[in-house]
């Protein structure tokens, strides 16, 4: 079946919570870098009246629409963020439990993801910790496995290392953390489906140091650097609902990758499955069987890995495709890491494709 690429991002901030800039300045940064779609994420507060397509003949369009990152604010600390989509109404009133506010989300059919789920704190920054917390709830669609805002939160533990950070952060950030990336094998190795997204955070943040200011996440740089990729099932055609289905139907169901482009551009990364008349892209699920062959192809060469719950079951360096014949079922998902800077950095992470026991073959 076709598959249809469409880049974006699902975590953006604007002054109705904490962000700088409004949301047409925010559009004109994402066509700056080509985007084809945004997700605006303010905290508690879902904003009706702002979807639609943003652009021209000219520069092309961006999608804009609309979602919210909830969280109980009488918590201290405010930590178990969701970022709700597709809810269409505001979620910030059932916050009082996570358990409650994923039950909310999934009673009105929208999705439910984790936010920067290991999340620490940059104490001389007076920057709280805001992870997750309550990890025996279920009932989420997915993690957001690479907050680049957050991540970058790691690389700034002493001023000494901020000031590298701020001003180079291209040199600086390897890829998600290991923590997110260990406790979404464990929730795969678990039998769930849970969908990984990567995004900015972005709030257009400015740093002070003394007399020096300095704007280094502007909403450009952002969105140049982690963004999701979805992979519809038929093209966008300017119709907002339409088109806002699609994209939402390819986020839940998982045909989904996370690119990091600061190294070079990751559009066009295909991973798939292939089995006797049955072909599955990332997020579908295809039975196991004689000849069951997984295949993940770069956009240039790179150090490609196939992981099972964590296992790396097949690896190769400076290809631009991989191949794995499976023998077992689970859940198996494909990072490439690409040198930049002359260091090795996460550059593309699949979601699992999901091979399942053979009735059959179980029963022989």
């Amino acid at each position: 079946m076709a598959s249809y690429e469409y880049v974006g991002n699902l975590h953006i901030h604007t002054p109705y919570s904490d962000g700088a800039e409004y949301h047409a300045e925010i559009a004109e940064a994402a066509l700056l870098v080509g985007l084809d779609f945004l997700v605006f994420t303010d905290h508690n507060v879902w904003l009706d009246g702002i979807e639609g397509y943003y652009g021209d003949e000219d520069r092309g369009f961006v999608l804009l629409l609309s979602g919210e990152e909830v969280h109980d604010r009488a918590r201290n600390p405010q930590c178990n963020h969701v970022l709700v989509y597709q809810a269409e109404k505001e979620m910030a009133p059932h916050a009082h439990t996570l358990s409650a506010l994923l039950n909310a989300v999934y009673q009105t059919g929208g999705m439910s993801f984790i936010a920067h789920p290991d999340d620490r704190a940059v104490d001389w920054l007076h920057e709280p910790a805001i992870p997750w917390l309550d990890r025996s709830v279920d009932g989420f669609t997915g993690l957001e496995i690479w907050n680049y805002m957050s991540r970058f939160k790691d690389h700034i533990q002493t001023r000494r290392d901020a000031v590298r950070g701020i001003f180079r952060p291209e040199e600086v950030v390897i890829g998600p953390s290991p923590l997110t990336l260990a406790l979404w094998d464990e929730l795969l190795s678990e039998n769930r489906k849970v969908v990984g997204i990567g995004n900015a955070d972005a709030h257009g943040t400015v740093y002070h140091f003394g007399p020096i200011t300095h704007t280094v996440f502007t909403y450009d740089f952002l969105f140049s650097s982690v963004n999701t990729h979805l992979l519809t099932k038929s093209p966008l055609n300017g119709d907002l609902e339409h088109d806002r289905l699609q994209l939402y139907q390819a986020l839940r169901q998982g045909r989904a990758f996370i690119g990091y482009d600061i190294p070079g551009s990751t559009r066009g990364f295909r991973y798939s499955g292939q089995g006797q008349n049955v072909s599955v892209v990332m997020g579908e699920s295809i039975r196991l069987g004689h000849g069951v062959t997984l295949q993940a192809l770069a956009p240039a060469r790179s150090h490609i890995k196939i992981i099972r719950y964590g296992e790396v079951v097949a690896e190769e360096t400076n290809v631009e495709n991989l191949t794995h014949v499976v023998r077992e079922p689970g859940a198996y998902r494909t990072e490439v890491w690409r040198s930049f800077h002359g260091v090795e950095r996460a550059w593309i992470l699949s979601n699992p494709i999901y091979v399942e026991p053979n009735p059959t073959r179980l029963r022989a």
